[in-house]
């Protein structure tokens, strides 16, 4: 497998993913502003939405969008448990994994591109601050991982997402529940190998 990423944005998720699995694959750097490949080639040709993760499987095909990558990469790998064994419970997991790409995800999203200052600002950093409270309340009541104690896929995309606080001052003090979190999955070894390999440690 072949998987399209820049460093530290949610492709990471999904590089931890192929870690944890212990997967066979190589990593293909992009450059999401000029949509070139490290190596050579155009982006577009490879994902044309443009944007990272994109993972090449056996026979060509390229899957793209995190949620769906990530569910793959579990899913073809059982024996790693990434994703809950029961029905309800793997309900309940992707419920999680899906509001980490629709509400976490996107509420940084902000920052990022308009870069908002002032009451612009205040509205995008309060929207964000009630996303980051629904994680810290799904950690609060003793959780090692969001849906108990098994690392699942939804736990890799959070801790990316999480993370990004860094890149607006955004202070995790005030949800000590994934403060923890992010500084008990860092400490993962795959977590460790994954970001290794984008030059982020």
């Amino acid at each position: 497998m072949k998987l399209y990423y820049s460093p530290g944005a949610c492709s990471l998720a999904s590089h931890i993913a192929l870690a944890e699995v212990g997967a066979k694959y190589t990593i293909e750097k992009v450059n999401t502003k000029t949509k070139e490949i490290a190596s050579g080639g155009d982006f577009w040709k490879v994902n044309p939405n443009g944007y990272v993760p994109a993972l090449e499987i056996a026979g060509g095909e390229v899957l793209t969008e995190g949620p769906a990558i990530l569910t793959y990469i579990a899913e073809t790998h059982p024996a790693a448990k990434l994703v809950p064994a029961t029905p309800l419970e793997r309900a309940r997991h992707n419920s999680l994994l899906n509001f980490v790409g629709s509400e976490l995800h996107k509420a940084f999203s902000p920052f990022f591109s308009d870069k908002p200052e002032g009451a612009a600002r205040e509205k995008a950093l309060a929207k964000l601050k009630a996303r980051m409270g629904h994680i810290e309340r799904q950690l609060a009541d003793g959780r090692t991982y969001l849906t108990g104690s098994q690392f699942t896929v939804a736990d890799a995309y959070a801790f990316v997402v999480a993370k990004w606080s860094r890149f607006i001052d955004l202070s995790l003090d005030e949800w000590p529940h994934v403060k923890a979190f992010v500084d008990r999955v860092a400490a993962r070894p795959a977590v460790q190998q994954a970001m290794r390999e984008e030059g982020l440690l």
